[in-house]
């Protein structure tokens, strides 16, 4: 997508992002380096926000625009919908949604009832 200076930065996001990004970090950092904490770690992690800040700003001109866990999850819900309303309207399995029918078992697929009976040894 091209550059519209017209499309809104949603300069709350993503500060409230990198937020739970340095409080993540600094968890992280003080676990690994327990006994070699230093300033520079904690400096490097302070120094992410304007960088962080601004490439979002950047996406947000292009047209990116993350999702919500709100718009996720009543995505996955209407899925989890839209899959439960195709299992319970057909049972056959070879006339739903546009699906192929399953084809008939060969003898290289040992009738598809899993491995073939064992011969015992002479």
């Amino acid at each position: 997508m091209a550059w519209d200076s017209s499309r809104p930065v949603p300069w709350r996001r993503l500060i409230k992002d990198w937020l739970v990004y340095v409080a993540i970090m600094t968890v992280v950092l003080g676990v690994i380096y327990r006994d070699r904490l230093s300033a520079g770690l904690f400096a490097g992690v302070f120094a992410s926000g304007p960088i962080f800040v601004l490439m979002g700003a950047l996406l947000a001109k292009l047209g990116y625009q993350r999702k919500t866990l709100r718009q996720l999850r009543v995505e996955t819900d209407a899925k989890v919908a839209e899959n439960t309303a195709r299992s319970l309207g057909t049972t056959s399995g070879a006339g739903a949604a546009g699906r192929r029918p399953r084809p008939a078992p060969t003898k290289r697929t040992a009738g598809g009832g899993g491995r073939p009976a064992q011969h015992k040894k002479r």
